[in-house]
């Protein structure tokens, strides 16, 4: 859907000097020979992609089919940068042990895991995931992107096109099993990985002819994933499908006659899509879908807040439709994007107020796990909606707004809470989105004024845009 971009992965080296010369030389080599052979390139990759990588964190208890609210690790992460910067953002999130944080195993940070069939390039996902385990999250790995030999383009080294275009080409069927095969390797190298997200946002799966989307491959491909890493470890949770839950102007044609409200109406090519799946799933250990507060014409219905309304009806929709499966949102926005997809127009006190709302929109609806996407930028001063600031200095990595909304929110509502209603003045209603459990009350003030307001049985005032947490 290209809302939120992506980058390609700049490899970056760490061996001694000799060790250095040796693989170049061995480079060379294989090089050479594949070039003269007429083979693809080889260099840099192991035939052993599945032997266990590094230390594994040891096993808790048996996983559960829910890991809380967290973040993505996007193109740029605290995996790198100065030794000083990504070390402050490990002990910050080692302060905050469980935070989930999931990574895609192409894209995204990291590199073709598989540029020739049975060789194998774990460096960059090795690199996060060794991080995930130092920080003391609890790791989800997302099962996309695929390599380029699986849908119609070249294998090799050197020949991965990370074009938006190519990266978002699904498998063709007849690799479909390659696909489940590499999701197998990438759980058998990471053992302490229970949690696999099947895809991205049907990337590649949009059928032209019939101007919908193809959900048989998908699903075809889906349960082909599902019983491989079944097949690994039968405690491994896996979910789908993974699809952006876009909503329309109710007057679209393409609008949904049943699933609609003040925000907008569900797109119900969207909604076809999920019940095939739904359907004709080989099982599922939850449903994972992502989407935005607004249409697909960016339009926030009635307002930023209100708006927030569609992730509470999306939310009991699929609920009802999986039989209260537990609900993850992979991504969740909440304030539309430029041409170029950067979220800029709003002050942060603004951005995380609506934020804050969002999140208290989808526990409403019944969610129980949500990924915040956007961790930090490669550099520089502004970074708006940011986790951490960059940390290419050893200034960086320093903890800001949004990483405390999200920490915070992850800690006081962890899945399985149980939420209770609290007293709101009546003229302050209107004003706020509240938010409680039985110990702690989280109150968001929708307007860009001060406020006077009685939460709880507490008078308080509260300033523009301000969220606040009450212990009871």
């Amino acid at each position: 859907m290209g809302r939120h971009g992506w980058e390609s992965h700049t490899r970056r080296w760490r061996l001694t000097a000799l060790l250095g010369v040796g693989a170049a030389a061995l480079a060379l080599v294989v090089t050479l020979f594949g070039t003269l052979s007429g083979g693809p390139g080889t260099a840099g990759t192991t035939r052993d992609g599945d032997k266990v990588h590094g230390t594994p964190a040891v096993p808790g208890a048996k996983p559960q089919p829910y890991v809380g609210w967290g973040f993505t690790h996007t193109q740029y992460s605290a995996d790198e940068g100065a030794a000083t910067a990504t070390s402050r953002v490990e002990r910050l999130l080692a302060r905050n042990r469980g935070l989930a944080q999931n990574q895609h195993i192409m894209g995204w940070g990291a590199d073709n895991p598989e540029p020739v069939e049975g060789h194998y390039d774990f460096g960059a996902l090795d690199r996060r995931v060794d991080f995930m385990r130092a920080s003391g999250g609890t790791p989800v790995i997302t099962l996309c992107c695929a390599p380029d030999w699986m849908k119609g383009g070249r294998a090799g080294v050197d020949h991965t096109n990370w074009s938006q275009a190519a990266l978002e080409t699904a498998p063709t069927p007849g690799h479909y099993q390659d696909f489940a095969d590499l999701a197998a390797t990438v759980a058998r190298r990471y053992p302490d990985v229970k949690h696999f997200i099947v895809w991205n946002e049907f990337k590649g799966f949009w059928n032209d002819a019939k101007s919908r989307w193809d959900y048989e491959g998908y699903t075809k491909l889906y349960n082909l994933v599902y019983t491989a890493l079944k097949k690994v470890d039968k405690d491994i949770m896996v979910g789908g499908p993974y699809l952006v839950m876009d909503s329309v102007d109710p007057r679209d044609q393409n609008a949904s006659a049943t699933l609609k409200g003040p925000w907008g109406a569900m797109d119900r090519r969207v909604l076809d899509a999920f019940a095939y799946w739904n359907a004709h799933r080989a099982g599922a250990d939850f449903t994972v879908v992502d989407g935005s507060s607004y249409t697909n014409d960016d339009e926030l219905l009635p307002d930023e807040f209100a708006a927030t309304d569609k992730l509470t009806a999306v939310s009991r929709w699929i609920r009802q439709q999986t039989h209260d499966l537990p609900l993850w949102w992979a991504e969740y926005y909440v304030e539309p994007g430029d041409g170029n997809g950067n979220r800029t127009g709003w002050t942060e006190p603004h951005r995380v107020a609506v934020q804050a709302t969002g999140l208290i929109a989808m526990v409403r609806g019944g969610a129980g796990s949500g990924f915040y996407w956007n961790p930090q930028q490669k550099t520089g001063a502004g970074c708006g909606g940011c986790l951490w600031t960059p940390t290419d200095g050893a200034d960086g990595g320093r903890e800001l707004p949004m990483y405390d909304l999200v920490s915070r929110f992850a800690k006081a509502f962890p899945p399985g809470t149980a939420y209770e209603t609290v007293s709101v003045a009546p003229d302050d209603q209107p004003n706020l989105r509240v938010l409680a459990s039985s110990r702690t009350v989280l109150v968001v003030n929708t307007r860009n004024r001060t406020i006077s307001t009685q939460v709880d049985g507490h008078r308080f005032a509260m300033g523009p845009y301000e969220v606040k947490w009450l212990d009871r």
